[in-house]
């Protein structure tokens, strides 16, 4: 496809980071524009019926149009850009995108869980997302034959869930919850995705200060955890 495309951000989204993955993996030259979700500009007010992130703007020999929701736009790469992502057997086709759709509901939970407003519903939380990464790794047990999701071959389901194992780069700098614990193939997959070219450059290099920034300010019981660390490191260097 000839087209100028625009993937409309914010600079933590994992939804985002999906799109941006995709574009990276097909080789499809884009730009990139940052709003501010708390001070939404009029023109993004217009153009995102939601009013959400990611928007993929798409400039071609006919007015511009806009793609809202992630999982259009990436349904609309993988059918008008070369190097698909998606297998090309239907009935493997619908496994990832039930997958692509458990991992929406992970990154639901994720939200509920640095969200939650106390150590009992943290706790809650961490079991849940607990359990739900070891229905993953069941999968992966019955599945996996090499270091991606369907095996050697890279697919959307791994666009997918580099960015929610981004989520825990910085989780275990604030505090060792085990929801990853005895996962190994979960563990494996995330270190794999980690070292993808296409998923570190989804995010700006400060993205874990932001993120970070982002968590202490939810006023939750994650955030309390954060201000605790933050006391105690100093005591620490000077004991």
């Amino acid at each position: 496809m000839t087209a100028r495309l625009t993937l409309v951000s914010h600079h933590l989204c994992p939804y985002v980071q999906r799109a941006a993955i995709s574009l990276a993996e097909k080789g499809v030259a884009f730009e990139r524009v940052h709003v501010d979700l708390s001070n939404k500009p009029e023109w993004f007010k217009v153009v995102s019926p939601l009013g959400k992130v990611p928007l993929l703007r798409v400039r071609h020999d006919h007015p511009e149009e806009v793609i809202f929701e992630s999982a259009v736009i990436l349904e609309f790469l993988e059918e008008t850009e070369a190097n698909p992502l998606h297998p090309a057997d239907p009935l493997a086709r619908a496994r990832h995108r039930a997958w692509i759709e458990f991992g929406s509901a992970i990154l639901n939970a994720i939200g509920r869980l640095y969200s939650a407003a106390d150590e009992v519903a943290f706790l809650h939380e961490s079991r849940g997302l607990s359990d739900m990464f070891s229905r993953l790794e069941a999968e992966l047990s019955a599945r996996q034959s090499g270091s991606w999701f369907a095996g050697e071959r890279f697919s959307l389901v791994d666009a997918v869930y580099g960015p929610i194992f981004r989520y825990f780069d910085t989780f275990d700098r604030i505090g060792d919850f085990g929801i990853l614990d005895g996962k190994p193939l979960v563990q494996a997959w995330r270190a794999a995705l980690s070292r993808r070219q296409s998923v570190k450059e989804a995010v700006s290099a400060d993205y874990p200060q932001r993120l970070h920034a982002f968590l202490l300010a939810k006023r939750s019981y994650m955030s309390g955890v954060i201000r605790l660390q933050a006391i105690a490191v100093p005591q620490a260097r000077s004991a």
